[in-house]
């Protein structure tokens, strides 16, 4: 088999400054007998010029255009816009985050071109951790502290609260929503700056093990309606990390909830890019990042490991490359038959659903991945 030809367009979402290899994954994919091509300027904003990518082997080519209409493989950071959907053709594998449940028009034009669309969000390996997700949840729950700190400002809009306090005058409570990646890096750099900080969630064994490690620096305490509704009240910061793997995050803040919080205190809704796990909020966007409902500040910019391009590069190509390899040595059929977390991520292909989770998401059927892997 011919290793495909891998590319690597530059980031068309506002504000999106993150490029999907690093010069070291050229080489890799180059030693796996794969060609790739990278948009001149994909890396610019992620501080990797394009000198870079050709000393490690890559070709530089001057448009969009030539990398889609040359690559069997584009490997992208975000799910692509309506621009580049003219892009689409059959036969093309697309690996990158889609996020089909929050963006059904996505889905609808990978399904309509017969692309193959591999999500990072559902790779998932047996234990059911998602090795794609977890370095840019591990990246947006520590930002969301840093930009709930500072939205917390007085002329910023907030309450005027400092994160940790001062001797002798009570700290900030933040209170993040899901113990998972997202929110136990949230949580964790909360209570570094020496906030008070409540961590719920419904699964037990994962408070233990917080609760374990910090040893009651973070309050850990199981979710349910009402503790969650006595948490919000009390907050100055909340954080939504819930996820649902390929669904759609559920609303866990009720509009009521936000209106019982005190003036000027944050809310941050890292799931909005599975559609937000809190009623009042809507994806904004690094230009525009915040708005008030019922005298809370809001921030829910969809793509928030954006804004530090070079951390969030290095560490998703740390995550990505091992599968993008693999895809690039053994061909699409081969290496989900072989890699079954990976067949997971296998959200589209031949027209079809391929992932349970995304296809309830979406409303539709959902076809068994063994199957349209014969009929191909």
């Amino acid at each position: 088999m011919q290793p495909p030809t891998v590319g690597v367009p530059t980031e068309v979402k506002q504000e999106e400054h993150r490029v999907a290899i690093t010069p070291d994954g050229v080489r890799e994919l180059l030693h796996a007998g794969s060609d790739v091509l990278v948009q001149s300027g994909a890396g610019a904003d992620s501080s990797v010029p394009d000198e870079d990518y050709e000393r490690a082997g890559a070709t530089i080519v001057a448009t969009a255009e030539e990398v889609w209409a040359r690559a069997d493989l584009v490997c992208k950071v975000k799910e692509p816009l309506e621009s580049e959907f003219a892009h689409f053709r059959p036969g093309l594998v697309l690996f990158t985050y889609l996020h089909l449940a929050a963006y059904p028009g996505v889905a609808d034009a990978l399904l309509d071109s017969g692309v193959t669309g591999i999500a990072y969000e559902t790779v998932q390996l047996p234990d059911g951790t998602l090795p794609l997700l977890a370095p840019m949840s591990e990246v947006a729950g520590r930002m969301s502290v840093q930009i709930g700190a500072h939205l917390l400002e007085r002329h910023n809009g907030g309450r005027g609260v400092l994160l940790g306090g001062a001797p002798g005058v009570r700290p900030a409570r933040v209170v993040v929503l899901g113990a998972g990646n997202v929110g136990w890096n949230a949580a964790w750099m909360a209570a570094g700056l020496e906030a008070e900080v409540d961590l719920l969630d419904k699964n037990i064994d994962r408070l233990r093990h917080v609760d374990q490690i910090q040893m009651g620096r973070i309050t850990t305490i199981t979710s349910n309606r009402g503790a969650v509704e006595r948490c919000v009240a009390d907050a100055d910061l909340v954080i939504g990390a819930v996820l649902v793997p390929g669904g759609r995050a559920p609303t866990v803040v009720s509009e009521d909830m936000v209106r019982s919080m005190k003036r000027g205190s944050v809310v941050i809704d890292i799931a909005i890019d599975q559609g937000g796990c809190i009623e009042t909020s809507h994806e904004t966007t690094h230009a525009e990042p915040t708005y008030v409902v019922h005298d809370v500040v809001h921030y829910a910019v969809g793509n928030m490991p954006g804004a530090v391009p070079h951390t969030s590069t290095h560490a998703l190509t740390n995550a990505t490359l091992p599968y993008l390899a693999e895809l690039s040595r053994l061909g699409v059929p081969d290496a989900v038959r072989r890699d079954p977390a990976l067949g997971r991520g296998v959200n589209t292909m031949a027209g079809q659903v391929a992932n349970a989770s995304v296809a309830e998401a979406l409303g539709r059927p959902a076809a068994e991945l063994d199957d349209l892997l014969t009929a191909g």
